[in-house]
């Protein structure tokens, strides 16, 4: 990516929002010339890059491809996931200072491993180019009049040439992520599809939460709507008084979600052996009952499961007498308990709340912004990027990696 490309240009170019998106899209254009000014509703901008990996900033990933990003359109995604690739984004923040740090499942961070890094490289190129920014100013109102357009904020009404509406989504509204860009492009005559929380926490239906909230198991989980499979995942997962956590159940949930928004039963399996078979899961819990004859069931799963478990798998499983020997099940019995650890269903119920959904999920119908540009096809000179639009992608970088490619597409084809 150019760092400079020595162009002089007269032309005003305002951002609504300074996030991911707007910050990139402000360094792109100033560089080519634009006069930028960024509008941000906040006290500063960028707060929300503060709070991604777990403030460390997975700012992209090596395993990027059109897989990892969801939406109603396909055209788009495909488009930006080809035209920036992992090393273009890597390339981009190297230049600004970031060395990378790559993680063994291809996670990509600033090597001193802060989410400021990120932030300060690219505040610092903006300043270096010109940009300006005012904060605590939230824009209220997009016109297009002629040839420019009239920017009206809480306090003070803008002209400029072109606009970038990089307002950011509706998830983590305590980072004042409102959703308020939606109705603003509404009024411009674009569509948007339905929004609900991404990457985000489960609550199920389930009479043992409390019991179990805090528990920590590594498993594989297993989605189905309507009894069809939707996805599956792996790896740590934690239990919660309202439903369950995790990396992995982050990566379900939008399907989830979608499919509960769209009236449909979803079920959660939960296998925590997955590296056992039925069959063999079965031989080694008889074989513990065998050795460990003089012990109550109960007390015969200690150092297999988590205490907390034991009492709550044999409910699940049907098992009204824990203090029994375990020579006194029956095949059935034992199989009963396999079945629990090896697929131990839960209704789910619908997403936790906004607040702790990491991206929005829907957003401005891609089908009218310009694969290439970000331009809009209904509004000459207006650009649409980041969150807002109806593109989200998996957790693990992908979705600050859609932020930066689409600010980048923005700022080069003003």
């Amino acid at each position: 990516m150019e760092r400079f490309m020595n162009l002089i240009n007269k032309e005003r170019v305002i951002i609504a929002g300074g996030g991911a998106s707007g910050l990139v899209a402000a360094i792109t254009a100033a560089r080519r010339g634009f006069e930028v000014l960024i509008l941000e509703k906040q006290d500063r901008v960028g707060k929300k890059i503060l709070a991604t990996g777990n403030g460390r900033c997975n700012y992209t990933n090596i395993n990027i491809s059109g897989y990892n990003f969801y939406g109603k359109n396909r055209e788009i995604i495909e488009n930006v996931v080809k035209e920036f690739p992992p090393e273009r984004i890597v390339g981009f923040f190297k230049e600004l200072g970031i060395q990378e740090y790559i993680d063994n499942t291809g996670k990509i961070y600033p090597n001193s491993l802060q989410s400021s890094s990120i932030l300060d490289v690219l505040r610092l190129e903006c300043r270096y180019l010109g940009v300006k920014e005012i904060c605590t100013s939230e824009v209220k109102e997009i016109i297009k009049k002629n040839d420019s357009f009239i920017i009206k904020t809480t306090d003070k009404t803008y002209t400029c040439d072109k606009v970038i509406a990089a307002f950011g989504g509706r998830a983590s509204p305590q980072l004042c992520s409102s959703g308020s860009g939606y109705p603003i492009l509404e009024s411009l005559g674009h569509s948007v599809n339905h929004i609900f929380p991404g990457l985000v926490q489960l609550k199920l239906d389930s009479n043992y939460l409390k019991r179990i909230s805090g528990i920590k198991v590594e498993g594989n989980i297993t989605a189905y709507s309507d009894g069809t499979e939707i996805k599956k995942d792996s790896g740590e997962i934690l239990f919660t008084n309202y439903g369950i956590s995790g990396p992995p159940i982050l990566q379900l949930s939008r399907h989830c979600v979608d499919s509960i928004e769209k009236n449909r039963d979803v079920v959660i399996s939960l296998d925590i052996f997955p590296k056992y078979e039925k069959n063999e899961l079965f031989a080694l819990i008889e074989n513990r009952f065998v050795k460990m004859k003089y012990k109550t069931i109960r007390e015969s799963f200690i150092g297999l499961i988590h205490k907390t478990l034991v009492d709550v798998v044999l409910m699940e499983a049907g098992i009204k007498d824990k203090d029994l020997p375990g020579t006194k099940f029956r095949t059935k019995e034992i199989y009963r308990i396999v079945n629990v650890l090896k697929d131990w269903k839960f209704k789910v119920l619908g997403p936790y709340y906004w607040e702790h959904a990491q991206v929005t999920a829907g957003g401005i119908d891609t089908r009218d912004i310009h694969p290439s540009t970000m331009e809009s096809k209904l509004i000459k000179g207006l650009y649409i990027i980041g969150e807002i639009m109806d593109v989200d992608g998996d957790c693990g970088g992908y979705n600050l990696h859609w932020a930066w490619s689409t600010g980048y597409a923005a700022g080069r084809s003003l």
